[in-house]
This record gives structure tokens, C-alpha cells and sequence, in this order.
């Protein structure tokens, strides 16, 4: 009980909303004390190490001129482990940990393989700013401030039914949400009722942030095996425990920009690596353009590994993959993108 009433206060000196069930201790819960948020946050300018607790919650801090975040992790597969089940244990989404493991049967894997957990990411290039959401990785990410960032993995549109992208803001949070059906959705299913009333089984979650694009929302779901897969009609799914814990932190007019990028590049202590994603819209130009028009090869081309690179944008497991060493590490501090 004296951990919970720390983490209370805690979350009172950032000014995140206490009021509320027993989803209030899900800032500990998730082994992210607010109390730690506040103090990485004080401290990030420093570049600290990775806590344990922070790198297993999905809050990281990160030092100037890094656009890297984490550290690479693996699990052995025990009797019985599926991709399907881990994902959500280690807070991944189907995409992140299937993507990663090319060759592992998501259903059956054999015990004893040992699978990456993506938990080793380059930031997006946008805004270090509130909510950013990238697409193409089907990830969220919520800057603090103070250089230290939490990130979720969620699901998105499905075919026809695309998350839009766009700069917005958040305009109302939700508390236990009824679902207000939209006309196509119930012509598709006639069964449906015009309206599910909060509880278990509704779409929503207990948790909702609406954009100022109204009918796109960020919540929770009651069918958790869609997180990493394009599956809504818009809107943005997380895992329960993670909208819950991400509604406590956003405060209203919050800006939300939503991107997509299935190839990013970032730098940390000076090497620069490059992470590629599924272009499943088929809009992204030539990848080593986009490293070009980042400046990330600029008088240093001769030193990139051509072979590494080659083979992270055919594999596109959504590992990050060194490619070389920056002549200067610090080039970045330059152009990283800031909230205003």
C-alpha cells in the first residue's frame, strides 16, 4: 500500500488526473510509477540509463540528438507460448512480433527458439510533441517532455476503412464509452444495435480520446488479438491496460500527428541505424532517398554498409539495423523536430 500512495503523489506533481476505479494504479501496475515518470523526466536531460521498469512499460528518456530508443530483447519460446500470446505480454502488437521473427509459426512455435521482442525502436521523424502515430509500424508514441517518451502498440483501419493521417488534437476523453454505430458499419451487419452500451463487450474499451476529426477516436478494445493488425474502421485500438494508462497522462487539446513511414532512420552515441516497415500503401519513395533528404549519409556515404541496408528494407522486420558510423553524432541536435 505504501508503493501505491507514492505512486498517488507522484502522479499529483505531474498533474495527472487521480480521480477515478481501480484503473488509477495502473501507472504502477504496468511498472511505470509516475513518481519515475517524474523523475526521468527531471533527469533525461542527463541521458540516463534505461530503467528496468521504464524499458518493460514502454517509457523510455533519450539524450540530444538520439532518435533511438531501447534495448534489444529475446525470449525463449516455453511449451505452449504462442507469438499471439506473447504480443500483448510484452506489449507488442501481432505485426511487431510476427515481422520480427520471419519463419517462427505465430501458432506453434518450436520450444526452445528464441524470438526477438521488438523493444529496440528509431522515433518517428515528427514532432517530439504530444501523441504521434505512425502507421506503416502500427505504433503510437506520447512524448512527455523532458526527453522521455511512452510508446504503445495499437491496430488501425483496415482495407477501405484507412486511419486517416493528419495533424489534430484531442478534444474530449471518454470514460466508459457507448458506441454510437455508424449507418455503413450496421449496413454491414444488420444485427447490430444503434448503440453498445459501455461494458465489456463493447468495441471501445473502457477508454476513449476523441480527435477533432470526430468520428476517429483512440481507445481500448474487447478484442486485444487486433492490436497490430488493420482491422478497425478507423479508429485506433490499444491494449486496455494501455489506453487506460495513456488516458491518465493526456490532458485535452493535446496534439495528435498521424504519419506514415514505413522506413525510419535515427542516430544514438553516434551510429546511425535504419528500421524498415511493411509499405502496405505503396507510397514510400525510394528508400535511400529518404536517407539522403535526412542528411544522414552527408559526407559520409563511403562509410554506409551497403549490405545491411540492402537487407533490412527487403527483410523489413521493424528492427532497427546499424548501418554506419556518423562523422558527426551530434548533427541531428540541428533539425530534431520540437513541440510548439
Amino acid at each position: 500500500m505504501h508503493q501505491f500512495g507514492n505512486a498517488e503523489r507522484g502522479r499529483r506533481r505531474m498533474g495527472v488526473d487521480t480521480a477515478g476505479d481501480e484503473e488509477d494504479n495502473l501507472l504502477l501496475m504496468r511498472g511505470i510509477p509516475a513518481k519515475l515518470i517524474f523523475m526521468l523526466a527531471a533527469a533525461a536531460t542527463l541521458v540516463p540509463a534505461i530503467p528496468p521498469e521504464a524499458a518493460a512499460s514502454g517509457a523510455y528518456p533519450y539524450g540530444p540528438g538520439d532518435t533511438v530508443i531501447g534495448t534489444p530483447r529475446t525470449h525463449t519460446i516455453k511449451k505452449r507460448d504462442t507469438l499471439i500470446e506473447l504480443a500483448p505480454k510484452f506489449d507488442v502488437g501481432y505485426n511487431e512480433i510476427t515481422d520480427a521473427n520471419p519463419g517462427v509459426d505465430p501458432w506453434v512455435p518450436d520450444p526452445g527458439t528464441v524470438i526477438n521482442i521488438p523493444a529496440f525502436r528509431v522515433l518517428p521523424n515528427a514532432p517530439h510533441c504530444g501523441i504521434v502515430v505512425n502507421l506503416a509500424e502500427m505504433r503510437l508514441y506520447y512524448y512527455l517532455g523532458g526527453r522521455l517518451v511512452i510508446t504503445y502498440p495499437i491496430g488501425i483501419g483496415m482495407q477501405g476503412f484507412g486511419t486517416p493521417a493528419g495533424v489534430y488534437r484531442v478534444v474530449q476523453k471518454i470514460r466508459n464509452p457507448a458506441w454510437n454505430v455508424p449507418p455503413d458499419i450496421r449496413k454491414q451487419d444488420p444485427e447490430l444495435p444503434p448503440v453498445i452500451p459501455p461494458g465489456n463487450n463493447n468495441p471501445m474499451g473502457h477508454f476513449a480520446l476523441r480527435l477533432t476529426r470526430p468520428t476517429y477516436l483512440i481507445h481500448g478494445t474487447n478484442k486485444p488479438f487486433c492490436v497490430g493488425l488493420r482491422a478497425s474502421h478507423g479508429c485506433i485500438r490499444l491494449y486496455n491496460r494501455d489506453i487506460a494508462q495513456l488516458f491518465r497522462l493526456v490532458r485535452e487539446n493535446t496534439p495528435v500527428t498521424i504519419i506514415y513511414q514505413p522506413v525510419k532512420v535515427g542516430v544514438r552515441n553516434g551510429v546511425i541505424y535504419v528500421e524498415a516497415h511493411r509499405d502496405y500503401l505503396h507510397r514510400e519513395p525510394d528508400p535511400l532517398d529518404v536517407i539522403g533528404s535526412r542528411q544522414m549519409v552527408e559526407n559520409s556515404f563511403h562509410t554506409i554498409d551497403m549490405r545491411k541496408l540492402r537487407r533490412a528494407l527487403k527483410e523489413r522486420t521493424g528492427m532497427p539495423v546499424a548501418i554506419m558510423k556518423a562523422r558527426r553524432p551530434h548533427y541531428l541536435t540541428k533539425t530534431e523536430p520540437s513541440c510548439k
